[in-house]
């Protein structure tokens, strides 16, 4: 109990009650039975509030920190973000019968073209200890009589700062499925009047949920480019239930060739 007090006073009492405690346990064999009885009732009671405390503090410690920005990355990274919608609160968490081009948090917005949207989002908190996120996103889809389902997530202006082709972008995800579908992945560069374009199919079949943008690819226009986000886009997604566990981003220099 000596994690108990606070200041040296409180160490003290602490420790000389679990010193206390000890001796009983250590002389429990011996002791008289009255006295056995009061002690037994005293633990007993004791006890209701040290399991209490153990079952709230494993749960609260085992939870992701809030506005967690650590994640694995590439050690030559020169840039590397998680959305906000994977690292605290929002003041709205979640959305029912979502609209297209509806928004929820600042970075994340869906689109679709239903015309009547059986479709809900809701921010989660994350409990298991492999989770570095503090939070994921629950995607709910019942009827579905679109053509297409994305997710658009904006990038901060520091993703775009000193951008450049020889560069490759890294996403990485966890995924959580109620049933197996496709999900694509499509970064957007807007440079100018231009938007370069790339798409890659998330290997959800994999232990790790990650795909690489090569930007020697694209006709990008370093000096001109002035906004960059993602498209998650979901393959016939009807009555179905994805949660994304964790989303980060991260920018490295590609190999020469």
């Amino acid at each position: 109990m000596a994690g108990i007090g606070e200041g040296w006073i409180g160490r003290a009492l602490s420790a000389a009650v679990l010193r206390r405690w000890g001796a009983a346990a250590r002389n429990a064999e011996t002791e008289d039975l009255p006295r056995l009885r009061r002690q037994r009732s005293a633990a007993r009671r004791l006890r209701q509030h040290l399991d209490r405390l153990i079952h709230v503090a494993d749960g609260r410690l085992a939870l992701p920190v809030l506005g967690n920005q650590t994640f694995p990355r590439p050690p030559d990274s020169d840039w590397a973000w998680r959305p906000e919608l994977w690292c605290g609160p929002l003041p709205l968490p979640g959305i029912s019968s979502v609209p297209s081009k509806e928004k929820l948090g600042c970075e994340v917005t869906l689109f679709h073209d239903c015309p009547r949207s059986e479709i809900a989002l809701r921010q989660l908190r994350n409990k298991r200890e492999a989770n570095l996120a503090a939070y994921g996103l629950r995607l709910e889809v019942f009827r579905f009589d679109g053509s297409y389902l994305s997710l658009a997530i904006d990038l901060p202006e520091s993703a775009t700062h000193g951008l450049r082709r020889k560069q490759l972008i890294r996403v990485d995800t966890i995924v959580e499925m109620e049933k197996p579908l496709e999900i694509f992945a499509r970064l957007n560069i807007r440079h100018g009047p231009n938007t370069e374009q790339i798409v890659r199919e998330l290997p959800l079949h994999e232990d790790k949920v990650r795909v690489e943008f090569d930007l020697a690819y694209t006709k990008l226009n370093e000096k001109r480019v002035d906004r960059m986000w993602l498209d998650l886009i979901f393959d016939n997604p009807g009555m179905n239930e994805v949660i994304l566990r964790d989303l980060t981003f991260s920018r490295r220099p590609r190999a020469e060739l």
